[in-house]
């Protein structure tokens, strides 16, 4: 039996309650409760390494800040050297 103590009150916005319960309607689940229960126990967060496009990120804008460096100074002395 569940008493007070084990009880956990959680606040949502409407937009998110909406979600749940479009959520719920998928899988074809009827209990709030009972979908968010098996959500917090059984749920699963998708992490992803996003640590490469990251550094891909990173080189790119230093490129596009060199091209643009090359850009600015042909424009300027209409040649680069």
């Amino acid at each position: 039996m569940i008493s007070a103590s084990d009880a956990i009150y959680i606040k949502i916005k409407p937009e998110e309650k909406e979600k749940i319960r479009e959520k719920m309607k998928e899988a074809g689940i009827k209990n709030m409760s009972a979908y968010i229960r098996k959500m917090a126990i059984d749920g699963y967060i998708v992490k992803l390494d996003l640590s490469d496009v990251k550094e891909v990120s990173r080189l790119l804008r230093i490129n596009t800040n060199n091209l643009n460096q090359y850009a600015k100074q042909a424009n300027t002395n209409g040649s680069i050297y």
